[in-house]
């Protein structure tokens, strides 16, 4: 059981790793560790064992005398608004988010929302469960059910001004996944034309991994956009915390650029205001958010560590490379939708294509797609690189940085997979090929 507890959730196989009894202990587990007394919420996505591991989950918190709201089948980023929503106690999603459909997990929050990961809380839990060593309880807690969509979509829309916008053509990929159920009761409080694609509920993504930060899944996303008359399109991951824009040529906003767009828009609102980034953003983030005037605060990458970091130093926005993006104004929690319908509402009331409003930040520096590589010992690599590249100024924040005056890398452990992750960016392409290489040749002596 150990293997599946990761640094900020749980995830694993079906099966073999994750089993419904595994999920009651660990819901046990959960119910005794919470230390606010109430309720607790439980949703899930629409993989076809979500389901099971759900109430499996749910028997274990009732049997330790929590009260459950069981939300259905929801996205990641509703179970955070669901708890900071309704006051509850903490949340658990059963979801492997955008994994193959083989796997599943589970994401848990506190109070307000706030995370629970490896530096608080997540390992106690994992620790409790392997040991069996439960609380003896007196009474058995209730399950009940509610809908908190309606209230979701127009928090979602509390973002914007929607009597503003404009009847925009876009289209916009579910994957299958649980966007496909939230996104349509948006639609009807929003002017824009939508094309749906694979809003069809799925879990085991037939279509493709709802994962839209490969390239390969956005093909289908951008045949669409080629035949014409589309303002932008949207593709989610398979938990719908994530989201990516893709302009009307086609061309996905990374999560570098949608940060530095999304930073500028919440410094005109909030001026001075303190935003975060992650370790693996480009400096374009750095320079728009020093030239609206705000202060940069660089965290590590995870949702665990950028909620906490959001708290200590209440920001009222961050953003991640990897498509996460994070708002004080739901309860420091992200959500793959609201940066949609924020990108959308900022590309509406600009007057400008999508392009036009990424160009700026996309010209600034050439960007790698982040590479993963295999390696038998991920420490001794990192030492290695270290010694190398001693040339650059060096921090160890997450993984290794290497900053030069022209770009930087970082090569970093992957926090739930057994990789080494390497990305890199420099103003120039023959410089970034050069550094890439370098890297990679040391990784793979």
């Amino acid at each position: 059981m150990e293997s599946i507890f990761k640094a900020y959730d749980v995830r694993g196989k079906v099966g073999s790793e994750l089993t419904p009894e595994v999920l009651q202990k660990i819901g046990q587990a959960f119910g005794d560790w919470m230390p606010e007394e109430g309720a607790v919420a439980v949703g899930r996505d629409m993989r076809p064992d979500s389901a099971e591991l759900a109430a499996a989950l749910i028997l274990g918190l009732t049997t330790q005398g929590r009260d459950v709201i069981d939300i259905g089948e929801v996205t990641s980023d509703m179970i955070y608004f669901a708890v900071g929503y309704l006051g509850l106690s903490g949340g658990a999603m059963v979801t492997a988010s955008h994994n193959p459909g083989e796997y599943n997990g589970i994401k848990l929050c506190a109070d307000e929302a706030k995370p629970i990961g490896e530096e608080s809380g997540l390992f106690e839990i994992r620790d409790a469960a392997i040991a069996e060593a439960f609380k003896p309880v007196n009474k058995m807690g209730a399950v009940s059910q509610k809908d908190i969509s309606e209230a979701w979509v127009q928090h979602v829309l509390s973002f914007i001004d929607i009597k503003s916008l404009k009847s925009v053509k876009i289209a916009v990929d579910a994957g299958n996944g649980m966007a496909g159920k939230i996104f349509p009761i948006l639609e009807p409080f929003v002017p824009w034309r939508v094309t749906q694609i694979y809003f069809e509920l799925d879990g085991t993504f037939p279509n493709h991994i709802a994962n839209p930060l490969e390239p390969k899944n956005l093909v289908d996303l951008q045949k669409e956009l080629r035949t014409g008359g589309y303002a932008a399109g949207v593709a989610f991951d398979g938990d719908g915390d994530r989201a990516v824009l893709v302009d009307e040529a086609g061309e996905p906003l990374s999560g570098t650029v949608m940060t530095a767009i999304l930073a500028e828009y919440f410094l005109l609102k909030s001026p001075d205001a303190t935003i975060l980034h992650n370790a693996i953003c480009g400096r374009a983030v750095v320079e728009a958010i020093e030239r609206g005037g705000g202060k940069a605060v660089r965290t590590r990458v995870g949702h665990s560590f950028i909620k906490g970091d959001m708290r200590k130093h209440s920001a009222v926005f961050a953003g991640e490379h990897s498509g996460h993006y994070y708002f004080k104004d739901n309860f420091m929690a992200d959500s793959g939708l609201i940066a949609a319908v924020i990108g959308l509402y900022i590309m509406d009331q600009s007057g400008k294509k999508l392009s036009e409003l990424a160009a700026p930040f996309r010209k600034a520096y050439v960007q790698i797609s982040e590479t993963n590589f295999e390696v038998a010992d991920k420490n001794a690599v990192i030492e290695k690189l270290t010694k190398i590249f001693r040339d650059g100024n060096q921090d160890t924040l997450d993984g290794l940085t290497v900053s030069y005056k022209d770009g930087w890398f970082n090569v970093r452990p992957s926090n739930t997979e057994p990789l080494l992750r390497l990305n890199a960016e420099f103003k120039d392409q023959i410089r970034l090929d050069e550094i890439v290489q370098s890297v990679t040749n040391v990784i793979g002596s």
